[in-house]
């Protein structure tokens, strides 16, 4: 990517009307643009990193047996009725309206009940199961408040994934294995070392649920960890009576604040009777489906990792979910040059290494400053110094020294085989 082919720009000031750090430092980088509270558009470069963080997730799906589909956003009244999920005392939520001819129908907060009633046309016999089935789609909730930036929105990008089983047992095992995954997830993003599995209530799901909560001075929620263990407690079921329901000791557990990432629900089967889904077993008898839903929030993963990498000059992505992994910045329209950024870019481009190529005629200070709001992980500079010396201007973005390389050892550092 050419900066000079962006329509977008970086700023120097943080919006007025926002609050929440990420979303301050990625309106100002030009990732997003902020269209109300809670509803934010994803700009080229905050696509790119959107489009890592949902490759990591799909890689770590598809690696379970997992299978992607998309669902429509358009929810039948009738279907959420039969599970008591439309009335607004249950989901408080839901953004409803209708068709033009008075048909009631909502706007998709989540997708149990339709997939789970789709299922019905592929589920009959024990040997249609296990079956696992996930998505990335723009879920819609009508919060009460969305201060949070990204990582509470009202318009949202999530990762969704159901699983059909047909017994506790064999629930469980697919149960544990997304738990495995989730947390490669998130240590593929940068966030393992602070992200913990953590008990907490189902809300308009199940009594209990498993959150993957990331310790965070910008989450909304509090949570007790012990960290040896590496496990969790949400606050909102902190008490004498869930501790020993979920067999957690109060020794060892630290008060943190933290920002929810992930979280998972066993449904048993009682969604799956509701609904009609049954399966004839090998014994020859029907029995009920067990269920289960698994999220990831992508943008508000996005959000959770600005967050938690950034500094006084902006963002700092980690290498895994940067918009690109090089900032090639071109200094002056000496033809030399010119002609020496063209010819890394090409080679970036044919290596496979994603780059922006800052070509535009500005000063090089700026150039610089727009490389740290941006935080992507390094910076390659091409003046008419360097040309001289037949060498490249190398920095990483965290380092406070640049270093003096010739292709060779920048291609090495950059690990990029020649």
């Amino acid at each position: 990517m050419r900066y000079s082919e962006l329509f977008t720009k970086t700023s120097k000031t943080s919006p007025a009307d926002e609050t929440a750090r990420n979303a301050q430092l990625l309106i100002q980088a030009g990732f997003i643009h902020k269209e109300m509270a809670g509803v934010y558009a994803y700009l080229p470069l905050g696509m790119r990193v959107l489009e890592n963080i949902k490759q990591i997730v799909r890689e770590e799906m598809n690696a379970l047996g997992s299978h992607e589909l998309i669902m429509t956003s358009l929810q039948r009244k009738e279907l959420w009725e039969t599970t008591n999920r439309w009335d607004d005392e249950v989901v408080d939520v839901w953004f409803k309206t209708e068709l033009k001819n008075g048909t009631p129908v909502g706007l998709a907060w989540s997708h149990e009940e339709q997939i789970t009633n789709m299922m019905k046309n592929y589920i009959s016999s024990y040997r249609d199961l296990p079956a696992n089935v996930y998505q990335f789609q723009t879920k819609l909730r009508n919060e009460l408040r969305s201060k949070s930036g990204i990582m509470r929105g009202r318009e949202f990008v999530m990762k969704d994934l159901y699983s059909y089983s047909r017994s506790d047992a064999e629930h469980q095992a697919f149960y544990d294995a997304v738990t495995a995954a989730y947390l490669r997830v998130f240590d593929r993003v940068g966030l393992g070392d602070i992200t913990y599995v953590t008990s907490a209530t189902g809300g308009a799901f199940t009594k209990y649920s498993h959150e993957f909560q990331t310790i965070s001075d910008a989450g909304e929620d509090t949570i007790y960890v012990n960290k040896d263990k590496k496990i969790a407690i949400n606050e909102e079921v902190y008490n004498d009576e869930a501790l020993a329901e979920l067999g957690i000791e109060k020794t060892g557990l630290e008060k943190v604040k933290a920002a929810e990432v992930g979280n998972i629900f066993s449904f048993g089967t009682e969604k799956c009777e509701q609904l009609g889904l049954y399966f004839t077993d090998d014994d020859g008898v029907d029995k009920p489906v067990v269920l289960g839903s698994y999220g990831i929030g992508i943008t508000r993963l996005m959000g959770v990792i600005a967050e938690h990498f950034s500094d006084d000059k902006g963002l700092v992505w980690p290498e895994a979910v940067a918009p690109a992994k090089v900032y090639l910045a071109r200094l002056g329209d000496n033809e030399a040059v010119v002609s020496q950024a063209d010819e890394l870019y090409e080679l970036f481009n044919n290596r496979g290494v994603s780059v922006l190529y800052d070509d535009r005629d500005v000063r090089p200070g700026q150039k610089f400053a727009d490389a740290d709001l941006m935080g992507i992980p390094y910076r390659v500079v091409i003046s008419d110094k360097t040309v001289a010396a037949n060498i490249y201007e190398f920095k990483a973005r965290q380092s406070d020294q640049a270093s003096q390389l010739n292709l060779d050892d920048l291609l090495k550092t950059l690990d990029i085989t020649t």
